[in-house]
């Protein structure tokens, strides 16, 4: 965000110049410029204050309110308080590996705010949060109704670790099992991998423009498996 703002400020200074020197043509282009990157950085800021909680308020319409919702890399627990409140006698576990932990077991210091984000929102009796790799998960199998995961598998940067993340998911979840997995990159590489696993029921989807991040270049797309019963 700052950095497209940043371009587009230089951008307009650059046409300024270009019109006050009298190159129309380079002063058209910066201006241009100026305005499809202001553009790029409503995009962007609209999709992380509201199009993306719209477009997963939507997937999560399904639940039933009894499952047990397992949100891999939670975070501050966006996605994870939105499915909270959706469940009445259902649980929504978040995990995370949260700043200032390591490895498995609580971070009550790193989970601070998405504790305190899950109070404010009263779903604080219904989420459970555990600090955890998401490639290697402290939960027996079968043990999740439901998996989701919103734009925290790319950041493992190497496709062995990325495939782990999804076969550890596969594995937690019961058959019958809904995943939803939202992402901005190598979302064909996990749709392979769960073939790999003998998902069939397997569908790739752009999540349309509410989840863009400036722009349909960088666009979200949503993965979403049922695990064989």
């Amino acid at each position: 965000m700052v950095g497209l703002l940043f371009g587009a400020i230089v951008l307009v200074a650059l046409a300024v110049i270009s019109f006050a020197v009298d190159i129309l043509a380079a002063g058209v282009v910066f201006l241009f410029g100026a305005l499809y990157t202001v553009a790029s950085a409503v995009s962007y800021l609209y999709t992380t204050r509201r199009g993306k909680f719209a477009v997963w308020a939507e997937e999560l319409q399904r639940l039933g309110g009894d499952e047990r919702l397992l949100d891999l890399g939670c975070g501050r627990g966006a996605v994870l308080l939105l499915a909270a409140e959706r469940l009445d006698t259902g649980r929504a576990t978040g995990v995370d590996l949260w700043p200032g932990s390591s490895g498995r077991g609580q971070s009550a210091n790193g989970q601070s705010a998405t504790r305190s984000n899950a109070a404010a929102e009263g779903v604080e009796d219904r989420v459970e949060l555990v600090t955890g790799d998401l490639r290697d998960l402290p939960f027996g199998d079968d043990a999740f109704d439901v998996v989701v995961s919103s734009l925290a598998i790319h950041k493992i940067h190497d496709a062995q670790g990325r495939e782990r993340v999804i076969s550890e998911a596969h594995r937690v979840l019961r058959p019958g099992g809904l995943m939803l997995i939202a992402d901005s990159r190598h979302t064909p590489a996990y749709e392979t991998a769960l073939r790999g696993l003998g998902v069939v029921d397997v569908r790739h989807r752009d999540a349309g423009w509410r989840f863009w991040h400036g722009g349909p270049w960088f666009r979200t797309d949503i993965l979403e498996a049922r695990k064989p019963s």
